[in-house]
């Protein structure tokens, strides 16, 4: 029987989110009641998040400051992740006053990873995707990815390359391409928990690929390589641009996920 939207927000919930991370030294988890602070102890990291799916108590404004302080006295940015049917119901306007810049809303996406996977993957002619397995991909990822952006990843093989060599069961990252000594046309990563769910992230393809199918074969192929881990769902907080390349492909919408991020190099507090 094919799971519902609702069905399918209760198991995330009860799977993904409501479970206390472990962290791990590199990257622990804080604690401040009922809200998760999670971040990289390496200064040039560039993970740092924090969430509330059980509320903040009864002192909100009070346990938001200190999130806060937290991260300004660690010279950190950090991106609060929201969700829309998070407690209490003015969240996101208690972060603003405290400092917390809005960004953009995202579809929280999910669905079953079998019949996503189950899709023909239809590449054009000569184009194959995979999962990378060396640093030379990250590298031509990075290329990639700066090009789509016009801006700097670093990132890429500064952080989520070292992640992937030290923590390979929590990650594959999939490269679309002609051939190996060329560049990526389109990459993406797969995240993996302790929860039945991959998270499908990114997902950045060069403009004069668009259009031709590689990040509806980057999709498939995770779903696949999630199914491998025994990860019966996939996850993807959505732009408005993928958001109907997923629909169309049977996953729903189930809840608005927006990020508030403070910023200690903006000043505001």
């Amino acid at each position: 029987m094919t799971a519902t939207p609702d069905q399918l927000l209760r198991a995330f919930h009860d799977q993904s989110r409501a479970p206390v991370p472990l962290g791990t030294p590199e990257r622990p988890v804080e604690l401040d009641g009922p809200v998760r602070m999670e971040y990289d102890l390496d200064p040039a990291g560039h993970f740092a998040m924090v969430e509330s799916p059980d509320g903040l108590g009864d002192d909100p404004d009070g346990r938001i400051a200190r999130v806060r302080d937290f991260f300004a006295e660690r010279g950190r940015r950090v991106e609060w992740k929201t969700y829309d049917y998070d407690e209490p119901s003015d969240l996101g306007a208690r972060l603003e006053a405290a400092g917390f810049v809005r960004e953009d809303d995202e579809a929280l996406i999910l669905g079953e990873a079998a019949p996503l996977a189950a899709q023909d993957l239809a590449l054009p002619e000569g184009v194959v995707v995979r999962a990378a397995d060396c640093l030379e991909d990250f590298e031509r990822m990075r290329v990639m990815s700066e090009t789509v952006w016009n801006d700097t990843h670093a990132w890429v093989t500064e952080s989520l390359y070292p992640e992937w060599v030290s923590r390979p069961r929590s990650m594959d990252v999939v490269v679309v391409e002609e051939s190996r000594g060329g560049p990526v046309l389109c990459g993406a990563r797969a995240e993996y928990d302790d929860s039945g769910f991959t998270g499908l992230w990114g997902g950045s393809t060069l403009p004069e690929w668009r259009g031709r199918g590689l990040y509806r074969a980057t999709l498939l192929h995770r779903a696949r390589l999630g199914l491998e881990r025994g990860k019966d769902y996939v996850r993807v907080d959505a732009s408005p641009d993928s958001e109907p390349i997923l629909r169309r492909l049977g996953l729903h919408r189930v809840a608005t996920t927006t990020p508030y991020v403070f910023d200690p190099a903006t000043g505001r507090l």
